[in-house]
C-alpha cells in the first residue's frame, strides 16, 4: 500500500484529505462524488479518520477510489490491460512448435509461466506483525465504513475472502461485502453461485466448521484478482502471477490452514458454523438500490492481525458511475479471450456501467446463419457469470463501436422490429429486485444483426405529442422523445400511476402511428431528459416477461417501481441516496464543492 500511495502521488493521481472525517457517511459520501467527476477524479487518502459516535480516532488512514480511472487501473497493473488480454489469447492458442526457433520461443514462454503459481513461505509475514486473540479481538477498532443511512451497519467493502474446499484441493479468492455485527462476528454475503458458497455446502454436509481468512490491502491487484471471473476451482491469485510476472508470496494464517499474501495490511481469520445463519443487510449496493435483509453465514473471528504501519482500503457502491466501472472495464478486456472459447464468433462486447453491468450487455458478432444471434443469447445466459445478464443486444460486424452510444443506438433502432425481440426466463443475480421471485426472472435478447426495413412513424413535437398523450393518460406528467431521426424513436413518459402500466400502454395504441417504443417511468425521482440515469433506472426495474408489451409495431416498457398495483408482492427497495444533512455539513466545511447540476445529473 505504501508503494501504491507513492506511485499515485508521483502521477498526480492522489488527493490527501487531512480534515477530520467520520467513518459514518462522511468519508463514503466524498468518495462517492469524487469518482463521478471527469475521468474518475482522484484516489482519496483520508488521514484524520474518526468514529464520532464512539469518539474513537484511528491511527491508520483510509484509501478509496484507487481503481477509479482508466489511468489508475493501468498504473496498478503495471502494464496495459490489452497486453494482459493478448497474453491470455496466446496461451489459449498455443500450438506445437514447427521448428527449432519455435521451440526456443515456446520454452521462454513456458518458463515465464513458472511465476504464475503462488509461493507458500515458512514463518509469519508483515501482515502478522500485530496479533489480537480472544478478548482482544475488536472489529470496531478498524475504520470500517457505514456508507448509507439505511445500511444495516458498517461493511468491509474491499475484503479479499480466502476459502478452500473441504478436502483442501481447491482454493478460492473472492470479494463479498462483509457486515460487522459486533466485535468478533462478520456477515458473509456470498451468493449461491459463488465458489465460497459451494465450499460452504461441502462443510455443511460434512457437519464441520468452515475456515475463512479475510485480507485487506496489500498490492491492490490482490483485490482486483478477488473479482476475476475464473472457472470454478481455479485460484484467482494465478492472475496476479500472470500480470506481474512474479508469484504471490503467501504465509499461513495463524488459526487456520488458509494462506494469504504476506504483505496485506490486515488479516481477519475465523470459522463459520454452517448451522448458523443471521440476517444480513440492508446494504446500498452497486445496483443503486438497497439489497434487502436476508440470512447469510456468520464468521466468528478467531484472530485479527495487521501491519504496524497500515492503510485501510475501501470502496463505495451505489448509483453509477463508480469505481467498479473501471475495475469492470479491466475485467471485460482481460477475460474476453476466455469468453471467445464459448462463443468463437464473438467480435467484441461491452457492459455499460450505468446499466449495472449484469443488467445489459452489448455484443458484436459475426453472424453466419439464421438464428445465430439467438444461439449466442443462449450461450451467454449459460456461461458462468454471464448467465446473470438480464438484457443482451447483438449486432453484426458492420455496426459502429459499442461504446459510441449515439451511433450504436441509431444502428439498432433503424433495423428494429418487435420480431427482433427474444424473451425467455433464466437465473438472475441475487441483487436483482425486479422479478416476481428471487433468483429467477425474465431475460430479453435483441437480435439487431438483421437489417429489417420499417417505415418511420409520423413524428410530432414533444409538446404536441404530450398533449395527445395527456388526453388518453391524465396521469402522464412529462414526455421526451429520443433518437427522433431513426425509424424507431424512443418516447419516455413519466407517470403518477394508479393502475398497471399495461393499461396505460393499451390506452396509447390509438397513437401507434406516432409512437414506436414507449418507456414508462415514475414521475418521482426521474428526469425525462437525463438519459444516463433513465437507462440505470429502467434496466434495473424491468422483468422482460412481465414488463414488455407489444402491439403491432409499437413496443412498451414498464420501467416504473412495482407494487401491489402491479401484482408485485415482494418488497421494493429504496434508491441509494446521500444524506442531505451530511452533504450540508461537508459543504459548510469547504469539503463538498459540487454544484446542484452535478447533484441532479447523477441523482445523488
Amino acid at each position: 500500500m505504501k508503494k501504491t500511495i507513492a506511485l499515485l502521488k508521483k502521477q498526480n493521481e492522489l488527493s490527501v484529505i487531512d480534515a477530520e472525517l467520520d467513518i459514518y457517511l462522511e468519508i463514503p459520501h466524498l468518495a462517492y462524488a469524487e469518482v463521478k467527476k471527469e475521468e474518475g477524479g482522484k484516489a482519496l487518502l483520508f488521514t484524520n479518520v474518526v468514529d464520532k459516535k464512539s469518539g474513537k480516532k484511528f491511527a491508520e488512514p483510509v484509501l478509496m477510489n484507487v481503481f477509479g480511472s482508466y489511468k489508475r487501473c493501468e498504473l496498478l497493473f503495471g502494464r496495459t490491460i490489452e497486453s494482459v488480454a493478448d497474453e491470455i489469447t496466446n496461451l489459449l492458442h498455443m500450438k506445437p512448435p514447427a521448428g527449432f526457433m519455435d521451440k526456443i520461443s515456446m520454452a521462454k514462454e513456458l518458463f515465464s509461466l513458472k511465476n504464475i503459481f503462488p509461493k507458500r513461505l515458512k514463518g509469519e509475514g508483515a501482515c502478522q506483525e500485530i496479533q489480537f486473540y480472544e478478548d482482544e479481538i475488536d472489529l470496531t477498532a478498524l475504520p470500517v465504513l457505514t456508507t448509507w443511512e439505511q445500511d444495516g451497519g458498517p461493511f468491509i467493502t474491499m475484503g479479499q475472502v480466502y476459502t478452500h474446499s473441504l478436502d483442501g484441493e481447491m482454493v478460492n479468492l473472492g470479494m463479498y461485502r462483509l457486515q460487522v455485527y459486533d466485535k468478533n462476528h462478520l456477515g458473509m454475503h456470498w451468493q449461491i453461485h459463488k465458489d465460497s458458497s459451494h465450499f460452504f455446502d461441502q462443510y455443511q454436509k460434512a457437519g464441520k466448521k468452515m475456515p475463512v481468512s479475510i485480507a485487506i490491502g496489500g498490492d491492490p491487484l490482490y483485490t482486483w484478482c478477488a473479482t476475476a471471473p475464473l472457472p470454478y476451482g481455479v485460484n484467482e491469485l494465478l492472475m496476479y502471477g500472470l500480470i506481474t510476472k512474479k508469484p504471490a508470496q503467501l504465509v499461513k494464517s495463524l488459526t487456520n490452514d488458509l494462506y494469504i499474501p504476506k504483505d496485506v495490511d490486515y488479516v481477519i481469520e475465523g470459522w463459520i458454523d454452517t448451522e448458523i445463519l443471521k440476517v444480513e443487510g440492508p446494504f446500498g449496493d452497486h445496483t443503486g438500490y438497497y439489497t434487502l435483509e436476508e440470512p447469510y453465514p456468520v464468521l466468528e473471528v478467531s484472530t485479527i492481525s495487521m501491519k504496524k504501519e497500515r492503510t485501510f482500503l475501501a470502496t463505495v457502491v451505489g448509483k453509477p458511475p463508480l469505481e467498479d466501472k473501471y475495475m469492470g472495464w479491466a475485467t471485460g478486456k482481460i477475460f474476453f479471450p476466455l469468453l471467445k472459447t464459448t462463443v468463437p464468433d464473438l467480435l467484441d462486447y461491452h457492459m455499460p456501467e450505468n446499466a449495472g453491468f449484469h443488467n445489459l450487455i452489448l455484443a458484436k458478432m459475426q453472424p453466419l446463419y439464421k438464428g445465430h444471434a439467438k444461439q449466442f443469447m443462449h450461450a451467454f445466459w449459460g456461461a458462468g457469470q454471464m448467465s446473470f445478464v438480464k438484457h443482451a443486444i447483438f449486432v453484426d460486424e458492420k455496426a459502429p463501436s459499442l461504446t459510441n452510444y449515439e451511433s450504436f443506438a441509431t444502428y439498432i433502432l433503424d433495423r428494429f422490429t418487435p420480431k427482433s425481440l427474444f424473451i425467455t426466463e433464466g437465473i438472475l443475480d441475487a441483487l436483482d429486485h425486479s422479478s416476481d421471485e428471487t433468483l429467477v426472472g425474465g431475460k430479453l435478447g435483441l437480435d439487431a444483426t438483421a437489417a429489417n426495413v420499417v417505415e418511420a412513424p409520423n413524428l410530432l413535437g414533444d409538446a404536441e405529442l404530450f398533449e395527445k398523450v395527456q388526453e388518453l393518460l391524465p396521469e402522464a406528467t412529462g414526455l421526451h422523445q429520443y433518437m427522433r431521426r431513426t425509424n424507431n424513436p424512443v418516447t419516455v413518459i413519466t407517470l403518477r400511476k394508479n393502475k398497471s402500466v399495461k393499461e396505460y400502454f393499451e390506452a396509447l395504441i390509438p397513437l401507434s402511428t406516432n409512437i414506436r417504443i414507449v418507456v414508462f417511468v415514475d414521475d418521482a425521482k426521474n428526469d425525462v431528459f437525463n438519459s444516463y440515469m433513465l437507462i440505470w433506472r429502467v434496466t434495473n426495474n424491468i422483468d422482460a416477461l412481465r414488463d414488455v408489451f407489444i402491439s403491432g409495431l409499437m413496443v412498451g416498457i414498464d420501467g416504473t417501481n412495482k407494487s401491489q398495483i402491479d401484482g408485485f408482492v415482494r418488497e421494493w427497495p429504496d434508491d441509494v441516496e446521500c444524506t442531505q444533512s451530511v452533504l450540508k455539513s461537508l459543504q459548510s466545511r469547504g469539503l463538498w464543492d459540487l454544484s446542484e447540476d452535478f447533484n441532479k445529473k447523477f441523482q445523488l
